[in-house]
């Protein structure tokens, strides 16, 4: 018996396919330092966890497929704060971000259809485009650029009639960098032009640094009926395995017709939605703290990988993740060899190959992506296993 070549034909996640080697190496009893994945080690807010203790519930029922009325109703102001007019009836919480994603091509996208995307992006965006038969068409931007957002005529050759949309992420994932207005306006212009939806990720909105200001796509009303904003409290708030995104959209038949989805799988997760409307009263000062946090870990993460000769690093605007470029000819090779067969004084660093956040053939084979979601002490003994680990690499290699 075979299993569907739609399955076998996905990839396995970069970001978390070798944490087998992870594992045998925490088995030898080394220290491994995780910024392979975008999993914060700040705390979660107090009164998150008091919401989920504070259950009384005699059972735990079905809730709503749109999401619990409470977070709907309260979203609003917090899109308020970020200058976007959202209605409680144009959001649907969805399990976490990526159902958000999913329930974007399902609604947008008809089999064989195409989206526009830059790349690198997210690698999972990929698998969940070929699940549903949606092929994604890259735009390369590139790290000599500092991953901006390439040219428009780049993203217009690649506009044909099977053209749907055009998909971003801001701040991104994973290179760090922050779509302004004025690009956000052009895309949206393209759009028009070619009767496209603009799919935003703004998961990371909240990690904005060097005074750079975020710019959500809500906030354009001329193009509100062509525009879908993706969202999740994973990473703000620091609970991403409560699972609650949201799916936001002023177009109606968007919104009608992506619940049909959400009637499918039910309802979101009813106690994680409790948490995530108890987030929302979290006073501002936890997530100003936070982002000067992340900014203080980008800092020194860019200067460490800086002083080591033949890395290049792009400058992350946002977000909490960068790329860097190693002197190896095959990142996921040194990724691996890192954890089987390299530790300085019992520790080593677990990086993701960056060329599955790619789709052009031969991109990103020497870039990796580092997720900066530890403390400034441990991003510098993950820097100094770096720097040992690529010098014991190329002399593994010459040696060859």
């Amino acid at each position: 018996m075979n299993v569907s070549r739609r399955i076998t034909d996905l990839q396995a996640s970069p970001i978390r396919r070798l944490a087998p080697y992870a594992r045998e190496a925490v088995e030898r009893g080394i220290k491994v330092h995780h910024l392979n994945i975008g999993q914060p080690d700040i705390k979660t807010p107090p009164r998150v966890i008091e919401a989920i203790q504070n259950y009384r519930e005699p059972l735990i029922a079905y809730g709503a497929s749109e999401g619990r009325d409470d977070l709907r109703a309260a979203l609003p102001a917090y899109y308020k704060k970020y200058g976007a007019d959202v209605k409680s009836e144009e959001i649907l919480i969805t399990t976490g971000g990526s159902e958000a994603l999913h329930f974007t091509f399902m609604t947008l996208c008809d089999s064989g259809d195409e989206v526009i995307i830059p790349e690198p992006f997210y690698t999972n965006v990929a698998s969940f485009a070929q699940a549903v038969g949606v092929k994604l068409v890259p735009v390369t931007s590139r790290i000599e650029d500092n991953f901006a957002l390439p040219p428009l005529s780049d993203f217009e050759a690649r506009i044909t009639d099977r053209s749907r949309a055009i998909l971003i992420c801001s701040p991104n994932n994973p290179t760090g960098y922050i779509y302004h207005s004025e690009e956000l306006r052009a895309l949206l212009d393209l759009c028009e032009r070619h009767d496209l939806f603009l799919v935003v990720d703004e998961v990371y909105r909240e990690f904005c640094y060097d005074n750079e200001a975020f710019v959500s796509v809500l906030t354009f009303e001329r193009y509100a009926d062509r525009v879908v904003c993706l969202d999740s409290f994973s990473k703000r708030f620091s609970m991403c395995g409560a699972r609650v995104g949201a799916f936001v959209s002023r177009n109606k038949a968007v919104i009608a017709n992506a619940l049909k989805l959400a009637q499918a799988r039910l309802c979101p997760p009813e106690i994680e939605q409790i948490a995530a409307h108890a987030a929302l009263g979290t006073d501002d000062s936890y997530l100003v703290a936070v982002r000067d946090e992340y900014e203080t870990r980008r800092d020194a993460i860019v200067a460490g990988l800086k002083g080591i000769e033949g890395v290049s690093v792009s400058s992350p605007k946002g977000a909490f993740y960068l790329v860097a470029e190693l002197p190896v000819d095959d990142a996921e090779a040194f990724a691996i060899f890192m954890l089987r067969d390299f530790n300085l004084d019992g520790e080593t660093v677990m990086v993701s190959p960056c060329e599955n956040f790619y789709l052009t053939e031969g991109m990103g084979r020497r870039q990796v992506r580092i997720a900066y979601v530890l403390n400034t002490e441990d991003l510098a003994r993950a820097v100094s296993c770096l720097k040992a680990g690529l010098e014991a690499y190329q002399a593994k290699t010459r040696s060859r």
